[in-house]
């Protein structure tokens, strides 16, 4: 037991800590402080029309269907955010203020511990509501590095380099552990995602190109030559793989490994804008170093505040009083407990990427929506090729007008630009969603509602509105593949990119003509009327299978009802159908639930399974009911929807 005692207390007790690592403490916290900065400044541009009431997937709506789902106990559990207490737009920039001021006063050294609990809270509080705006793994590292930092800080008002509280070993090794885990588990995404392209060494040959926001460095790069290209796709697996191994060998092994590491770092920075993502790994690779490298470039007078003696302090605290000792063994108590917690929840994930030993998962479980335990796997598989989506609006149905993108690349003579880490959440999920279908990405759709009202929140996403004294009539989706230009193009005509024109990405969604009428009268079950406010959308349908063809498209709602009715707060909807084809009616109702994170105005994407005997271009109806009975009664109009959906030809681009 006195063994186990004595492990304990060099392992997690601050006062028995490394004395040897005060000064990469001392700039790890501070580099995180700027980095926490980082993120609150780039949410206080964007968060209101990211999550906020009008914004493209609301915090309100999707905390309520937490709640519908999970009860509040548990939903707290499953989203643990302040926006509980209220998710408006005033709480929305208020944290993000909160959470700038806090990392600033980290930065500048006062109060570290109380001022990463605020960064810390404040930021899970944003990931935890965001729902496709957190899904990042930088937001993961960052929390978890945060956390971790809790136990590593020293205390104290203005604590200087903490000489008083040496930083704990268990919070130095996890902090050196998520280092490693960022590189070694990368590198094993990477062998075991079965991209050929990286067995081949292939895969950075279009790396810099297709990559989500590349930089004007990247552009250069990219037209080096191919032994260039191969040669860093071998490097990266070499350190990813085997080099990072050297943080468990001896001191020198660890100044080599940093040595090697850091410049690696600084050109993925200039030439890749990944937000904060590349400075944190960067700012946890100075903890491989200690005080006797550090000091080496430090001005002399600095010294003599960091060489001090750790055994006098240790003797004052042997002799304190018994209060302070049951103190000091409560909280020696519970740093090991939580620190123990992380150390095996990350051990767990590690060892499941190459085995499903059944080692228990409730504590891995537990910890998942706090994001403080995560496995990592950077550029597993290689994206091979560059899709840019574009919103577009027309006032007529002819002329389409493309909305300008403040991040992305669209203008094909301007030079990408270098603004990590700054993070534009809005451009960086659409390079995600040009790569998949926009049924997976209800951010398409949404967007699409909210530019048909011209919503000033998510056009601030943008960098102009081309339509500002009257919102479009339709807006559509459409997207383009991208290459950089070649050397000889670009002295030509000084273009950075070249495109191509691949069709639509989404459906083309267009306000009714008569968006101002009235309501037409109250209608009960299939109506023969259309209300007059709805929003219609076009549709397609494909012979995926002999015997059935499929509708895809969205249900959209009159603007009048968006906050009370179709919310998307988790209530169902009834989707029944009528097709008419020489008078033969086929009518069936299918249950779907609204999807959570809808927008107002959307209530949902609906799948219909339509009968051989529909042909292209026909019209049918579908009509929409609410069903549930946990939403508040609608104030005026009818309960029940029309909505008017015309066929197109099974090769639409969409």
């Amino acid at each position: 037991m006195d063994r186990l005692a004595s492990a304990t207390r060099w392992l997690f007790d601050s006062e028995h800590g490394a004395i040897d690592r005060f000064v990469p403490r001392w700039l790890f916290l501070r580099a995180l402080g700027c980095i926490y900065f980082s993120a609150f400044f780039s949410l206080v541009f964007q968060i209101r029309g990211l999550i906020g009431p009008e914004g493209i997937l609301p915090a309100n709506e999707y905390l309520y269907a937490v709640v519908h789902s999970f009860g509040y106990s548990r939903g707290i559990w499953f989203a643990p955010t302040l926006l509980w207490l209220s998710s408006g737009p005033n709480m929305l920039i208020a944290l993000c203020w909160v959470g700038m001021g806090a990392s600033l006063l980290l930065a500048l050294n006062a109060w570290p511990r109380r001022m990463l609990v605020i960064c810390f809270v404040c930021f899970l509080s944003f990931v935890s509501a965001a729902q496709d705006f957190s899904g990042y793994q930088s937001d993961g590292m960052l929390l978890e590095a945060g956390f971790i930092a809790l136990f590593f800080a020293p205390s104290g008002f203005r604590p200087g380099f903490g000489i008083a509280s040496p930083p704990s070993r268990a919070s130095l090794l996890l902090l050196q552990w998520e280092w490693f885990r960022i590189y070694f588990e990368s590198g094993v995404a990477k062998i075991i995602g079965g991209d050929p392209e990286w067995r081949h060494f292939t895969a950075m040959d279009e790396y810099y190109q297709n990559g989500p926001l590349p930089t004007w460095i990247a552009w250069y790069v990219q037209h080096l030559p191919h032994w260039f290209h191969a040669s860093s796709a071998f490097a990266t697996l070499a350190l990813e793989l085997g080099l990072v191994w050297m943080l468990f060998l001896p001191r020198r092994w660890r100044l080599l490994c940093f040595l090697i590491v850091t410049p690696w770092e600084l050109g993925i920075i200039l030439t890749a804008n990944y937000t904060f993502l590349n400075y944190l790994v960067l700012t946890l690779g100075f903890l491989l170093l200690d005080d006797r490298f550090l000091l080496c470039f430090f001005p002399q007078r600095w010294k003599k505040f960091v060489v001090a003696e750790a055994t006098p302090k240790q003797s004052e605290v042997q002799s304190s009083g018994s209060v302070l000792r049951r103190c000091r063994i409560a909280r020696l108590s519970v740093t090991s407990f939580v620190l123990g917690w992380i150390f095996y929840a990350t051990t767990a994930e590690l060892i499941w990427m190459f085995s499903t030993i059944p080692l228990p998962t409730g504590p891995v479980a537990a910890l998942e929506p706090f994001r403080i335990a995560n496995r990592y796997g950077l550029f597993g598989i290689m994206t091979r090729g560059r899709y840019e989506i574009e919103f577009q609006g027309s006032a007529d149905g002819k002329i389409w007008v493309a909305y300008p993108f403040r991040y992305k690349p669209q203008d094909l003579s301007a030079p990408p630009g270098i603004y990590a880490p700054y993070q534009p959440r809005f451009d960086w999920n659409l390079w995600f969603a040009s790569l998949g279908s926009w049924q997976d990405y209800p951010i398409v759709p949404n967007t699409e509602v909210r530019l048909l009202s011209n919503n000033s929140d998510v056009l601030n996403l943008f960098r102009s509105n081309p339509f500002p004294n009257k919102p479009p009539h339709e807006v559509r989706v459409v997207i383009w593949q991208y290459w950089f230009t070649t050397m000889s193009e670009k002295r030509a005509t000084g273009l950075w990119w070249r495109r191509q024109f691949l069709g639509l990405y989404a459906p083309t969604i267009a306000r009714d003509p008569d968006w101002h009428d009235s309501w037409h009268r109250r209608s009960h079950g299939w109506s023969t009327r259309v209300n007059a406010g709805a929003i219609t959308a076009t549709s397609v349908f494909s012979a995926s299978h002999p015997r059935q063809r499929r509708l895809r498209g969205m249900i959209a709602a009159h603007a009048m009802h968006a906050s009370t009715w179709w919310s998307g707060r988790g209530a169902n909807i009834d989707i029944a159908r009528r097709c008419d084809d020489r008078g033969h009616i086929s009518r069936r109702s299918d249950l779907r639930p609204i999807p959570q994170g809808a927008a107002p105005g959307f209530a949902g994407l609906f799948t219909v399974d339509l009968p051989l005997t529909v042909k292209t271009g026909q019209e049918f109806n579908i009509v929409v009911r609410r069903i549930s009975k946990r939403l508040p009664p609608i104030p005026q109009g009818p309960p029940l929807h029309r909505f008017l959906i015309a066929l197109h030809s099974p090769d639409a681009p969409y």
